[in-house]
């Protein structure tokens, strides 16, 4: 059985691409059950091919993951009818996704189900190591349901 899961924030520079990296970390360590899982990110208002953020790049090399290939691109209604899962960093995201493909509401979810995941952009280096501490444990705890 494949599988696809989007994660999706605004610019595609920070959050959604360091919780796609954490995914794919997660699930090559095995933390994902039996299912060949894709992680793949997009974000709402991203344009064509902007980096990663510098801060987001070093806090996924401190953890041994490279976003240094990463680049941008915006959240297609193609992307999420294909994603057999949706990740949003905020309510305000998963509302974007389910106006581009509103039959796929029922795949559309926040990554916290209590709440948003606040953009580091422009935040120190502390801010994107907790947000990225943040993110392994709401992904991993998202990859354990989707085994259910």
């Amino acid at each position: 059985m494949a599988r696809t899961i989007l994660f999706v924030c605004t610019g595609n520079t920070c959050r959604s691409p360091m919780a796609a990296a954490i995914a794919r970390a997660l699930l090559e360590a095995g933390d994902a059950g039996d299912a060949v899982t894709r992680a793949v990110s997009a974000g709402v208002t991203a344009t064509h091919g902007a980096p990663a953020a510098d801060e987001a790049v070093a806090e996924m090399a401190r953890r041994g993951l490279d976003l240094s290939a990463h680049r941008s691109r915006p959240l297609t209604a193609d992307m999420i009818e294909r994603a057999d899962a949706v990740y949003a960093m905020t309510p305000t995201h998963a509302e974007a996704a389910t106006r581009l493909a509103p039959g796929h509401a029922g795949e559309i979810h926040p990554l916290d189900p209590e709440g948003s995941i606040p953009d580091p952009i422009g935040m120190g280096q502390e801010v994107y190591r907790e947000t990225a501490d943040r993110l392994a444990a709401l992904i991993a705890a998202r990859l354990r349901e989707l085994d259910r």
